[in-house]
Parts: C-alpha cells; structure tokens; sequence
C-alpha cells in the first residue's frame, strides 16, 4: 500500500511541533507550515491591562481561557509553576477551557484540576457552545467574568475573537471583561514555506486547519493560487465552510483531538 499522504501542519510553530511528532508515532507524515505566529504582548497598553487582569483574578467567577496560549502568557511572569494552581485554590475562582488542550495548559500552569470546567471529553466539539452548558449553572446575576485571548494586529487590550460566549454570559446578568495575553499575527513565509505551500495545494497533501485566520493568512500569502485540487481536514464545521469559501476543492471535518485527526487521516487515504 502507498504511504499516506503527507499532512500539512498549519498550528503556531509550538504546537506544530508537537503534533508533527505526535502524528509521526502514528505513522503519519507530517510537516508543520505554522501559519499563525504567536508573541507576547508588548504595547505599553496592552501590558497594563494584562498585569491589571492578573492582579484582579480573585474578584472574578471565572477565568476563561480561549486556548493554551492564552494559559502560557497570562501564567507567563509565575516563576513557580505552583503558584497558579496555589492562588485558584485559595480563592473561588474557577478556569474554564474550551477543550482538552487547553485543559493540559493549565494542569502544566499549576492550575488543580478541581479547578478547572471543560466540555467532556466525548463532545462532538471543542468550543465555547460545548463548554457553555457545563459552566452555565455555576452562574449567579452579578457574576464576573474575564475572558482571556489573543488579539490580532492592530492589537488591543480587550484582544479579538468569537462573541458567542460573552453574549450568553450577559444574557445571564454576568459581566464579562476580556483582556489580551498574547498577540496573533501573520508568520513571514520564506521562500521554502512558499514553495512547500506550492506544492500541497497541488499533490495530494492534507492541510489540517485548526483556525480560520491561519487559513486566511495562507490565502494573503499566495495571492492567485489555486485550491481546487487542495485537501483539508478541518477540526471545526465554521473552518471547513472558510476552506470551501476560499476555493478548497476536497474539505473533510473531524473532532480536533489527537486520535480523531490520525483516524480521519487514515481513512481517508483508504478510500
């Protein structure tokens, strides 16, 4: 039997790694080609408004974390990994995590697992409409709420993202606040990144999109370029419609978890 196609890593350049050798002990080929780059905060604003969150955790129901980087940056400055999970157990405030990486975040931060509300490891999805009813009868009116994310360029204190939870949050009578612990940006493509991104959307690679504004920055990139004889396995239903949109011809959706990815990979080179 020929060997699988080969998978096209698009996560930011740390996570990209880790699943390249994790999908390679399955037997899976795989490349990273980070297409969003990840960096600490840096404007004198958005600094101020990170320390302040992290000053304030204490006076909140809940922290929610929209991703693992979200845990490494606002964590970042703890010298001792303890001390996360030491102050959240001193207090009543809770961690909740859209899915089980995000989970793995903050047990590695020090964050007690008694602690922290996801969505069960068997949900069709990892997102906020799943976390939504595990954390919702925690809730009181008059709750607080901080939602911490990422912001893209042009950055801002509050970061940029997805709504859906910050408005079933008020409807319940919580504020919500937001602040950003890290920013996204758009990676510089060399031109061995190019030619590689070239070649994928032609010979039969799967790209494994986990994010629409990677794939948005891949379409930026290469300007012109064909996909209709591209193939993407998509991790969300909102990421395959952004690959169909863009001109994908071939879009396969799949859970975003590990054993998930390597099976769908699997079966798909079988048909």
């Amino acid at each position: 039997m020929n060997s699988a196609p080969r998978a096209i890593v698009t996560r930011p350049a740390h996570d990209a790694a880790q699943w390249v050798r994790d999908l390679g002990a399955q037997g899976i080929a795989a490349q990273a080609l980070p297409l969003i780059a990840i960096r600490t905060v840096a404007g004198p604003a958005l600094v101020q408004a990170l320390q302040q969150a992290r000053a304030a955790a204490a006076g909140y129901r809940a922290l929610m974390f929209v991703s693992g980087n979200a845990v490494t940056h606002f964590f970042e400055p703890n010298t001792a990994p303890a001390l996360a999970g030491q102050a959240l157990a001193a207090i009543n405030t809770r961690a909740w995590a859209p899915g089980p990486g995000t989970v793995q975040a903050l047990l590695a931060a020090g964050v007690p697992a008694a602690r922290i509300d996801a969505p069960p490891p068997n949900s069709a999805q990892f997102d906020s409409e799943a976390l939504w009813p595990v954390v919702a009868p925690q809730l009181r009116a008059g709750d607080r709420v901080l939602i911490v994310r990422g912001a893209s360029a042009p950055a801002a204190p509050g970061g940029s993202g997805r709504e859906w939870l910050a408005a079933r949050l008020a409807e319940a009578g919580v504020q919500v606040d937001f602040v950003a612990a890290y920013e996204r940006c758009a990676p510089v493509l060399d031109a061995p990144a190019l030619e590689l991104a070239r070649e994928a959307a032609q010979d039969g690679s799967l790209w494994l999109l986990s994010s629409s504004e990677a794939l948005a920055h891949l379409v930026q990139a290469m300007p012109g370029q064909d996909w209709q004889h591209a193939r993407a396995l998509a991790t969300h239903p909102r990421i395959a419609q952004a690959a169909r949109a863009a001109g994908f011809g071939h879009v396969h959706e799949c859970r975003p978890a590990l054993a998930d990815v390597a099976a769908s990979i699997k079966s798909l080179h079988a048909r």
